[in-house]
């Protein structure tokens, strides 16, 4: 366990690890107040030990290990790596790659959707993992020797976790089971902001045009002022606000003003301005009507004829996922199992691949009427059977 806090320390720790085939990355961070995380620790472990490296440390130049995060020769290998990796994106401006998620392999090692890096270290290693540092305040310095003993422990079982697993996955042949999942987790467009966007993540439940452009325009305001004062959105408006005035569609500040909910700080601040010439900018005659359009495709919605044909398909799903050992999600997500449905002749992953083999060809038996479900009392197993 070695901390690095100086440009020429970390610079001797890549070139020990360049020469490994295998590295495990972890990030201790916080996130509770800004819009970025704020990276207190990077922690990378080799079949040696673990380095550790402060990013808070005064000039230290990342140059050399952003090299080692694109070295092709190396798989950096993360838990849960989604955070990890917009951490490195933010301060490096670069995507690991190649990359391997134990959480998302292990869904197809009948080990859960989400399980913990300390349940995995469990299965897998046999051992129990302090996590009494776990909620810390990782910013503070010095950091303390069971800070740092935590730190290096969250990826000294990585690699060996990783191994297993990967010789489960090879033994199997469910390897391209999670190639698909890893791809999109270092897929940039998850780690670049795009304002434009932003409403996208806002749950509603409108699908008025105007409605939909003001929500758009406000969510960009409002993402564009947290990014610029590195503050969280909800520290500016909180969601269920910023919904209540785009229905309302305020035209001045008294107008606001009767905006259910609204708080007198907001009023008295520049904020409520900022909203109103906001919404003035917006012309109903240039309104984009494609906002209805995006914003049905988050959630695809069934007719009640099909819900019922949705639920029985469910069901065929948790049969198939138990009988292979895989979580469901891992198969198909609930939006994309009611687009199935919805959509037979668009093209869907259940129609092609390994989806297709274990469930997608039985849901589309089901769906053409050839196949049926039954319960045998005396065995207590499902029945899948075609006519």
């Amino acid at each position: 366990m070695n901390l690095i806090n100086t440009s020429k320390d970390l610079e001797e720790a890549c070139k020990i690890l360049k020469k490994q085939k295998t590295i495990a990355i972890d990030c201790e961070f916080i996130r509770e107040k800004t819009y970025y995380p704020i990276p207190c620790l990077i922690q990378v472990g080799y079949d040696q030990g673990a380095f550790l490296i402060d990013p808070l440390a005064k000039d230290m130049d990342f140059s050399l290990f952003a090299k080692l995060m694109q070295n092709k020769k190396i798989l950096k290998v993360f838990h849960s790596g989604r955070q990890d990796i917009e951490i490195i994106y933010n301060l490096m401006g670069i995507i690991p790659c190649p990359i391997f998620d134990t959480q998302i392999a292990a869904q197809a090692c009948g080990l859960g959707e989400s399980v913990s890096y300390e349940n995995l270290v469990r299965y897998y290693c046999g051992v129990e993992l302090d996590k009494s540092c776990r909620l810390t305040n990782w910013q503070l310095r010095p950091l303390t020797t069971e800070q740092l003993e935590y730190a290096a422990g969250d990826v000294s079982y990585l690699i060996i976790c990783y191994e297993k697993i990967s010789s489960y996955l090879k033994e199997n042949n469910r390897e391209a089971w999670v190639n698909e999942e890893i791809e999109d987790l270092a897929d940039i467009s998850h780690y670049k902001v795009n304002p434009d966007n932003s409403w996208m993540r806002i749950r509603h439940n409108s699908h008025s045009i105007a409605f939909l452009n003001a929500l758009k325009a406000l969510a960009k305001w409002r993402e564009e002022r947290a990014i610029k004062q590195n503050i969280s959105r909800q520290t500016i408006i909180k969601d269920d606000m910023l919904i209540n005035i785009a229905t309302a569609f305020p035209k001045n500040l008294n107008e606001l003003k009767q905006v259910r909910g609204m708080r007198q700080d907001i009023l008295k601040s520049v904020l409520a301005t900022e909203m109103i010439e906001v919404l003035e900018t917006l012309d109903k005659t240039k309104y984009d009507k494609t906002l209805r359009s995006q914003s049905k495709e988050k959630e695809v919605s069934l007719a009640p004829t099909q819900q019922s044909l949705y639920e029985i398909l469910r069901l065929l799903l948790k049969i198939k996922s138990n009988e292979f050992g895989v979580v469901p999600h891992l198969i198909s997500s609930e939006k994309n199992l009611r687009d199935f449905i919805k959509n037979p002749q668009n093209t869907n992953k259940l129609h092609s691949g390994w989806r297709y083999e274990i469930y997608g060809k039985y849901a589309e038996l089901f769906c053409q009427g050839k196949m049926g479900v039954s319960y045998c009392p005396k065995t207590h197993n499902i029945i899948i059977k075609e006519f």
